[in-house]
């Protein structure tokens, strides 16, 4: 190893300790922000689970995937069953249902309300995951609900 291989290989661990420390995440989304984690339990055979993860990452996130399904997951979490959808997600302390776009996530995350988590129940054509030519770029309206804790939901955003 040279002296500036040796000095940038320290820099780096040195960036990386400190990230560690404030708590960041030491992926970097395409933004060159540090990207967020986040945990998707899906069916391994869906093909808009799949399609909804490439817009997280594409906006940030980091995803891991666990290909088990998501009715176990919904439960353990607490979702309510009345909000489900083919997917379901762990960002930091919320509960991520269904096709939930990722600027919604980020306003969550943002904001953050003492809720369970964001819900788009169903599989509404339009959203992330269920939008593109597969769907001849249909769009139906739906709303995201911010799932309080008791179960209840508000509107938390509209797309129409």
């Amino acid at each position: 190893m040279t002296p500036s291989t040796r000095h940038l290989d320290r820099k780096r661990r040195t960036l990386l300790a400190g990230a560690l420390l404030l708590g960041a995440s030491p992926w970097v989304g395409a933004a060159g922000t540090a990207a967020i984690g986040i945990d998707v339990w899906k069916d391994p055979n869906c093909g808009c689970c799949k399609d909804w993860i490439a817009h997280v990452e594409k906006h940030g996130f980091a995803v891991k995937v666990l290909d088990q399904g998501n009715t176990a997951a919904r439960a353990r979490l607490g979702m309510p069953q009345q909000y489900a959808s083919c997917h379901t997600a762990l960002v930091q302390r919320y509960v991520i249902e269904g096709h939930v776009p990722a600027a919604d996530i980020r306003r969550l995350l943002r904001e953050a309300p003492d809720a369970l988590g964001l819900a788009v129940p169903g599989m509404p054509i339009g959203s992330p995951g269920m939008d593109g030519p597969a769907y001849r770029n249909r769009r139906d309206p739906y709303q995201v609900l911010l799932v309080r804790k008791d179960g209840s939901a508000t509107v938390f955003n509209s797309y129409a």
